[in-house]
C-alpha cells in the first residue's frame, strides 16, 4: 500500500499571520486629478457599501507587505478604503522555503511556464496545506461571521474552506494568469480548484485569465490601478531624482546611471523569469549599433532578500550577473544592473519613482503578465512604454498611441528596433508620453477599483447569507 508522504511541519517562526498597519488616506485626495461626475460616482458608492457593511470588517489576505505589485496595491487601497470610512485591515500570511518554492511554482505555472520543473503533487499539496493549517486559527481569532475576506492570490487560496464555514464572505483575486491554457496552466488550477471552489466570488484581471469552472456569475473583472500620491509616483523634484538614481550602494553591475546628458531605457521589475531582464539585456547587446550612441539601458529590481515569496529572485540576479560580465565591452559599458534597497520602503518606492522620471522609455519585455504596474507607473510620469503584448499589457497600452507592444516577446530585434524608432523622433516620444498619462488618469487610478469592489461586495451582501 502506498501512501502520501507526511508534510513538515512549518517553522512556527515563519507559518504566522502578521497584520499590516497603513494609516487612513482621505478619498478627498484623489479629488483634483478626477472629473466631478467621478467625484459623486465614488461617493455614492462608498456611502452605499458603508450602509451594507454595518459592522463588518472588510480583510485582505496575501503573503507580504513588501516586494510586487500586490503588496504595493493594497498599501494604496486599504489606506483610501479607511479613509472612507470603512473598516479595512490586511493580514500576511507566512511560510517557509518550501511553501514559497510551491507557491512559486504555481504562479509560473498559471503564466503557462513550468517554472523550476517541481512537482505540484501530493507532497507538494501535503506541504502547502500543512502550512495554511499552522495559521488558520490565527486567522479565525481575528475573523469575524459577516465580514468580507479578500483571499489573494494562490498562496491563500487554501483559506477559502475555512473561512466560508465560519460564516464569511470570501472573495479569491488572482492577479496571475494567460489568455491561452495549456498543460501547465491546467495543472495548475487542477492544484488549485477544491481550494478556490469554496470562495462566493473570483476577481481576475481579465476574463480569459479564469478557468472555465469558474462560476461565471460571480466572475469579476477588477484591473488593478496605481495611487498617484504613494512615494512609488508622487512627484518629485530634479536633485532628489539626481540622488535617487545615482546611489551608489544599489549597483550591481556597470558604472553608475549616466547623466542628463545621455538617455536611459528602464526595465523595472521583480528578479522573475518571465520578467525576462537576460532577454532584455540580450537584445540591448546584440543590437546596439541600431541605437542612438548615448543611449544605456537600466535593469532595476529589488533587493532579492527584501522579497520573503519569490524564491528565485537570487539566482535571476545572479544569471543576469554572469550574462552582463560576458558582455562585450561597449555593452558592458553601456548597461546597468541595479539592485535596489528594501530595508526602507518608502526610500525603495522613490528611488523607482526617480529612474522612472529619469528615463526616456520604459520597457516591459515580459514573456507572460496578469497586469503591469510596471508599465501603468512609467505611463502616469509621461513616458512611453514598448512593451510585449501579452496578458494585461494588451489593456494597458494603446499600441501607436502611448506605447509600442511587441506581437513576439522573445524577439529582441523588434525591441530594440521599437526603441529606436520612439528615440529618432523626441517630438512622438513627448506626444505618446501625454497620452499614456491621460490614459492611466482615465482607467487606472483608485477610484474606479474602489467602485468596483464596492459593487461586488454590495452584491454579495444582498445576496443573502454567507
Amino acid at each position: 500500500m502506498s501512501h502520501a508522504p507526511m508534510p513538515r511541519p512549518p517553522e512556527p517562526s515563519t507559518a504566522r499571520v502578521v497584520e499590516v498597519r497603513v494609516a487612513p488616506v482621505p478619498l478627498d485626495r484623489l479629488t483634483p486629478l478626477l472629473a466631478p461626475e467621478r467625484v459623486g460616482e465614488l461617493g455614492r458608492h462608498v456611502a452605499a457599501v458603508r450602509r451594507l457593511l454595518g459592522g463588518r470588517t472588510v480583510w485582505n489576505i496575501n503573503s507580504t507587505a513588501r516586494g510586487g505589485g500586490v503588496a504595493e496595491m493594497l498599501h494604496g487601497l486599504v489606506a483610501y478604503a479607511a479613509g472612507a470610512g470603512l473598516t479595512v485591515r490586511w493580514l500576511t500570511v507566512g511560510g517557509g522555503p518550501e511553501f514559497f518554492a510551491v507557491t512559486k511554482r504555481l504562479h509560473n505555472r498559471l503564466h503557462g511556464s513550468p517554472g523550476d520543473g517541481g512537482a505540484l503533487d501530493a507532497a507538494a499539496r501535503a506541504t502547502y496545506d500543512a502550512t495554511l493549517a499552522a495559521q488558520e486559527q490565527q486567522v479565525l481569532d481575528l475573523v469575524q461571521p459577516g465580514d468580507v475576506v479578500l483571499l489573494h492570490d494562490p498562496q491563500t487560496a487554501g483559506l477559502a474552506q475555512v473561512l466560508r464555514r465560519r460564516g464569511v464572505w470570501v472573495v479569491w483575486r488572482c492577479h496571475v494568469g494567460v489568455d491561452e491554457h495549456d498543460q501547465w496552466t491546467r495543472e495548475a488550477w487542477a492544484f488549485l480548484r477544491d481550494l478556490v471552489e469554496p470562495a462566493h466570488a473570483c476577481v481576475f484581471s481579465r476574463e480569459q485569465f479564469a478557468p472555465d469552472w469558474v462560476d461565471r456569475r460571480w466572475l469579476r473583472i477588477i484591473p488593478p490601478s496605481l495611487d498617484p500620491f504613494s512615494p512609488k509616483n508622487v512627484g518629485l523634484g530634479a536633485e532628489e531624482i539626481d540622488a535617487l538614481v545615482h546611489r551608489e550602494e544599489m549597483v550591481v553591475e556597470g558604472g553608475p546611471v549616466p547623466s542628463r546628458d545621455a538617455r536611459v531605457v528602464l526595465q523595472v521589475s521583480r528578479w522573475d523569469r518571465l520578467k525576462d531582464m537576460g532577454g532584455v539585456l540580450d537584445a540591448f547587446s546584440r543590437h546596439l549599433d541600431a541605437l542612438p550612441s548615448d543611449v544605456h539601458l537600466v535593469l532595476a529590481g529589488p533587493e532579492t532578500t527584501g522579497v520573503a515569496d519569490d524564491p528565485e529572485a537570487v539566482e535571476v540576479l545572479a544569471a543576469c550577473r554572469e550574462q552582463w560580465q560576458s558582455l562585450p565591452a561597449a555593452a558592458r559599458e553601456r548597461s546597468h544592473l541595479l539592485s535596489v534597497p528594501m530595508d526602507d520602503l518608502d526610500e525603495n518606492a522613490r528611488t523607482i519613482n526617480a529612474l522612472q522620471r529619469w528615463a526616456t522609455v520604459g520597457i516591459q519585455k515580459s514573456l507572460a503578465e496578469g497586469f503591469g504596474l510596471t508599465v501603468t507607473e512609467p505611463m502616469w510620469k509621461g513616458r512611453p512604454v514598448v512593451a510585449s503584448a501579452v496578458g494585461g499589457i494588451r489593456d494597458q497600452v494603446e499600441d501607436g498611441v502611448c506605447g509600442l507592444l511587441l506581437d513576439d516577446p522573445r524577439d529582441g530585434e523588434a525591441l530594440v528596433g521599437a526603441l529606436a524608432s520612439l528615440l529618432a523622433d523626441p517630438e512622438r516620444c513627448e506626444r505618446m508620453g501625454r497620452a499614456a498619462h491621460l490614459r492611466v488618469r482615465d482607467h487606472y487610478l483608485a477610484d474606479r477599483h474602489l467602485i468596483q469592489y464596492a459593487e461586488l461586495f454590495g452584491q454579495l451582501l444582498e445576496s443573502g447569507e454567507a
